[in-house]
């Protein structure tokens, strides 16, 4: 994958866009204003590998609170604001990191310099966000009654060139559908027509079973054509898993080494054990696992170690027993109700001699 170099920006400490690697973004759903519950979440998002984290401003108080919760984290904040100008104010002047604000929805251009004077001056980027469903009643008047890509990049250049009329270049672009098709056609269009970074997603994907999947579909196929810079997968759920997937995303495209990858069969007839069983007790246990290792679940004795052969470790079953093997190497034979921590024991082994 050649991926398209973008301009260069900085959310806080992190680059996005150039030659950055594509970074992983969620969002609290916590009432921002409570600060211990957002710290909290905050930090689990964390945990599970989020880089920047976007918390809702639709009040002063979760304005305020802003210099609360930067105080207890350093992972960049963007403030996510709709239309009021003095909560991008206030926000800027509490520490946060950058702004997801449609100028255009501020509506008076002296409160739109007002903001950009601000984020200029503190070197605070400025997302803009399109999203299929909230385009004006104009704009989709003109593209035939109904959505459309082209109506999404109009809308988000019409919103770029408000910025670009103050000078202001710090600038990331979402154009967001819950239509897979349509999402990546808009995205490929924005990335012909400008140089900003692209932060990638599929909006209201819906619950962690169907959300994945149109995620995994839609910012996958962006990501392989080399569109994309940060990503969010949004889902109906808790947040920390929309991290899980979007790291197991870029993982699956070679483009992040975080945490550990599964690899297990789908079994078949010659499978004598509880083989989905045991790959699920793996995989839930691999979440406390932070190193960046490959570990395979196979079924099959005779033909396990071989297919898993790049598996850093791994287990292949049999009738009562099973192999525990290393880059396709058998190391023993292990009884069947004793694989699993005879596995993590020799994760924690390979753990210890990289350290």
């Amino acid at each position: 994958m050649q991926r398209k170099k973008t301009r260069l920006i900085r959310i806080g400490k992190i680059p996005i866009g150039g030659t950055a690697p594509i970074v992983v973004q969620s969002m609290t759903n916590t009432r921002t204003e409570n600060v211990a519950d957002t710290v909290a979440q905050i930090k689990r998002l964390i945990d599970a590998g989020c880089e920047i984290i976007r918390v809702a401003v639709p009040n002063m108080p979760a304005a305020l609170a802003i210099e609360q919760i930067k105080m207890a984290v350093d992972t960049p904040l963007v403030a996510d604001i709709h239309f009021d100008y003095r909560l991008a104010i206030a926000a800027i002047e509490r520490g946060v990191d950058a702004l997801r604000l449609n100028p255009g929805n501020i509506g008076n251009p002296d409160h739109v310099a007002l903001v950009v004077k601000e984020a200029k001056k503190r070197h605070i980027p400025i997302r803009i966000g399109v999203n299929a469903g909230s385009l004006s009643k104009e704009m989709i008047a003109k593209y035939g009654g109904r959505p459309t890509a082209q109506a999404m990049v109009e809308s988000a250049l019409s919103h770029i060139h408000i910025l670009e009329k103050h000078n202001f270049s710090d600038i990331k672009i979402s154009l967001k559908a819950h239509d897979v098709p349509l999402t990546l056609s808009a995205y490929q269009l924005m990335s012909e027509a400008t140089e900003y970074p692209l932060h990638l997603g599929i909006t209201e994907a819906g619950t962690v079973r169907s959300g994945v999947i149109k995620s995994a579909v839609g910012i996958g196929a962006l990501l392989a054509q080399g569109i994309g810079d940060t990503i969010r997968v949004s889902l109906t759920g808790d947040p920390v898993e929309e991290v899980r997937v979007a790291n197991e995303i870029l993982k699956s495209l070679g483009l992040k080494q975080y945490g550990p990858t599964l690899v297990s069969c789908p079994t078949c007839g010659r499978c004598q054990l509880d083989l989905v069983n045991i790959a699920e007790i793996v995989e839930d246990k691999l979440k406390l696992v932070t190193k960046p290792i490959t570990v395979a679940v196979m079924g099959c004795i005779v033909n396990g170690p071989g297919e898993a052969r790049d598996a850093d470790v791994g287990i292949a079953g049999g009738k009562g027993e099973g192999l525990l093997f290393s880059k396709g190497e058998i190391i023993r034979k292990v009884p069947e109700d004793e694989l699993v921590s005879a596995l993590f024991a020799e994760i924690d082994k390979l753990d210890k001699e990289a350290n």
